[in-house]
């Protein structure tokens, strides 16, 4: 970090290289660099589920590291980001650790690029190593602040799962494990599907003394329109979708534990697909809204999810159409810098 404090953090981007780090699509994105003109065949061999939910699959198949988030975000003036994991794959129960140490290399913080502000790293709290590979993370960065674990699940064959467990966060293994994220002092990034914000809040009601951040909304899949195979098919199924999504967003604020970003109002898999700006801010705006409206102030904050949202809108965009919905609620010391600063612990040094 500089000697002074950032004036805009983005508090959820994500950074990979899948030709010189274990990724899941690593092996096609070699492929791919070798022979482009074989992208088109190769991705009919992935599931529908994984296309529909990457959206646009060259954001994921090539590198997207520190130059290529400046480009993007460039008209903002980013001064510091959060880092959250990426899907770094490995067999190892501690091989998660080896994203931390990468990441931490990256060159923040030089040429114009944003600095480094903290890390969320990845951790299953289910796992029997959670107490050594947590201590082990810690050990590789001062910056480690957080864990996440997706526990995004859907019925809908259609919808990516990114957990078989579609209870992931209530299961007696994960719960009984998250004892050592509480005492280590970490938050945790909470990123689930709408319909299982009920486990998100019975997780966050058992670590009272725990931060909760809640990704992307608790993306409540098909909301802007159809999403995999029967979800979101009609207005009168979106609404219910957004009705259930309210009264569940609505009780997980009550926890004053919990707080939330606003971002991945861009994420394809809510039925977003290609929309001009007045499209997607009406789309969002019921999110958007409801989200400030239940944790007020004090508990929101601005990230992009960038790249993860960048085949549906331009990172400059994720703030206007925030800044368009608000309005007058729109405080930006506070939505883009001092909650975010605060939630992560970002410190000048």
């Amino acid at each position: 970090m500089t000697d002074r404090a950032p004036t805009v953090v983005d508090a959820h981007v994500h950074q990979w290289d899948p030709f010189a780090t274990p990724r899941a699509v690593s092996g096609v994105a070699k492929i791919v660099r070798r022979a482009p003109t074989v992208l088109p065949a190769l991705l009919r061999l992935f599931p529908r589920a994984s296309r529909e939910f990457i959206g646009d699959p060259r954001y994921l198949l090539d590198r997207y590291l520190p130059v290529d988030y400046l480009q993007d975000s460039s008209p903002v003036g980013v001064d510091a980001v959060v880092h959250v994991e990426a899907g770094w794959r490995t067999k190892d129960p501690l091989g998660s650790v080896d994203e931390t140490q990468w990441v931490s290399a990256l060159p923040f913080g030089i040429a114009g690029a944003p600095a480094l502000g903290a890390i969320v790293v990845h951790a299953d709290p289910s796992a029997p190593r959670i107490a050594e590979l947590l201590d082990a993370h810690l050990q590789a960065s001062a910056l480690v602040r957080g864990v996440r674990c997706i526990g995004a699940h859907s019925d809908d064959r259609g919808v990516m799962n990114w957990t078989p467990n579609a209870n992931l966060y209530s299961s007696a293994d994960f719960r009984r494990g998250f004892t050592a994220v509480a005492e280590r002092g970490l938050s945790f990034d909470m990123w689930v599907y709408g319909h299982q914000l009920p486990d998100a809040i019975t997780l966050a009601r058992e670590y009272p003394d725990t931060t909760f951040i809640l990704d992307q909304y608790a993306t409540p899949v098909g909301a802007y329109g159809q999403s995999g195979k029967h979800t979101g098919t009609s207005s009168a199924d979106r609404r219910a979708i957004l009705g259930r999504w309210r009264d569940d967003i609505s009780s997980l604020a009550e926890l004053p534990n919990v707080v939330a970003k606003h971002s991945g109002f861009g994420m394809p898999v809510l039925g977003a697909g290609a929309r001009s700006h007045d499209e997607l801010r009406e789309a969002a705006a019921p999110l958007i809204s409801h989200l400030q409206a239940a944790f007020g102030p004090e508990r929101t904050f601005w990230s992009s999810n960038f790249p993860i949202d960048k085949p549906n809108v331009a990172l400059p965009q994720t703030i206007s159409i925030l800044r368009e919905v608000l309005g007058d609620q729109f405080d930006q010391a506070r939505i883009l810098r001092d909650n975010a600063s605060r939630v992560y612990r970002l410190t000048s040094n």
